[in-house]
């Protein structure tokens, strides 16, 4: 199988790169050759292409990832770390504590456990957000602009969980929240709401210089 992960950043028309993985891995099966593809991107990754009926889009079966329940969070913990389940429940809850769920950082902060032995998370966890800074957060500010960055670090200095634009409106256009919500940095909500994508981002820039 096939893992190929933010589709959407290649440079072609949406939905152009699914037609030509389509096709190769249907050349695969007439060749006779078992393999499987599977890739991520947005959500809206499709939005561009004429009809859902069409052959590329029936091609794949969409699966929406969201954020994992405390059941989920509690199954994955146990398939990571073991079945006993007095720890496994005790870690499991400090795991969606930390990540309320989200399945990149339930990975990241259990393969750092694992690493370092699964001993005192909590010792362990100023280490692991460091490891988390350099790895995940400092790649999502990589390809931003200064003041992509500094409306950023704007809202999570503003302590609210969600915001409108308007008290930033001063300082920041409409587009700076458009670009950021298509980054995926902020997440839209009802009646123009905005929040970052997740607490730990949040923590990340209040402690960012």
């Amino acid at each position: 199988m096939f893992f190929l992960d933010d589709l959407h950043n290649l440079a072609l028309t949406s939905g152009d790169a699914a037609l030509t993985i389509r096709d190769q891995f249907q050349a695969f099966g007439i060749e006779e050759l078992n393999y499987s593809v599977c890739f991520s991107a947005k959500a809206d990754y499709f939005s561009g292409t004429r009809s859902f009926a069409e052959p590329t889009v029936r091609f794949y079966n969409k699966l929406v990832l969201a954020p994992f329940t405390p059941e989920e969070t509690f199954r994955y913990a146990t398939a990571v770390f073991g079945s006993d389940a007095r720890n496994v429940q005790a870690l499991s809850d400090w795991l969606y504590e930390k990540t309320l769920g989200h399945p990149y950082f339930l990975a990241f902060i259990s393969r750092e456990l694992l690493a370092n032995g699964n001993h005192c998370p909590n010792q362990l966890w100023p280490e692991i957000f460091i490891r988390l800074e350099r790895e995940k957060f400092q790649a999502d500010l990589a390809q931003l602009s200064e003041k992509d960055i500094a409306l950023l670090r704007a809202l999570a200095a503003a302590g609210e969980h969600e915001f409108t634009p308007a008290p930033f409106a001063r300082n920041f256009q409409y587009e700076y929240f458009r670009r950021l919500t298509e980054r995926g940095l902020l997440i839209r909500g009802g009646r123009g709401r905005y929040k970052l994508y997740h607490p730990l981002f949040r923590a990340f820039l209040q402690q960012a210089k």
